[in-house]
């Protein structure tokens, strides 16, 4: 899969996987199924669910380092600046050779521009917050809540190759 190939399941993937409602009900199915999922894989993980700048969920499996709650924030960070999937901005950026420090002017202390943070965009009201997971490879990251996502909304989404 080339990387405009990537780029274009990123963009297909945000556009399909919208929420007609969302709330801490919506939230607590949807951690529980990413929580479920992860435990499945048997690697550490740190999840969390925002809205509208409030944490609706957070969960851990095994035992998690402390850096990746800071993955989390900063992954969550670079969703809500660009309403896009975390993924998707370091797609972007790859593309065209650069970074979110020489691009945005954001430092890499609060962003994070990899796999595994996903816009929570109710349809016809744009990104409200963020469905973040961490621990895993960047790839692994984002199919993980992109398969969570897909399966509470009843879903077939195109997917990354890993």
């Amino acid at each position: 899969m080339t990387l405009d190939d990537e780029i274009r399941v990123l963009t297909e993937q945000e556009a399909l996987l919208q929420f007609p409602s969302f709330n801490s009900e919506t939230a607590w199915e949807l951690g529980s199924r990413l929580r479920a999922l992860a435990a499945a894989d048997s690697r550490p993980t740190a999840m969390s669910i925002t809205l509208g700048g409030q944490t609706l969920f957070y969960a851990a499996t095994g035992f998690v380092a402390p850096g990746n709650e800071d993955w989390v924030r900063r992954k969550r960070n670079t969703v809500l600046r660009f309403a896009k999937s975390s993924f998707r901005v370091g797609k972007e950026l790859a593309k065209n050779n650069t970074t979110l420090e020489v691009r945005q002017g954001l430092t890499l202390a609060d962003y994070a521009a990899h796999g595994g943070g996903f816009p929570l965009t109710l349809k016809g009201s744009g990104c409200l917050g963020a469905v973040v997971l961490s621990g895993l490879t960047q790839p692994e990251d984002h199919e993980l809540v992109v398969t969570a996502i897909a399966e509470l909304l009843g879903m077939d989404v195109p997917h990354l190759e890993l």
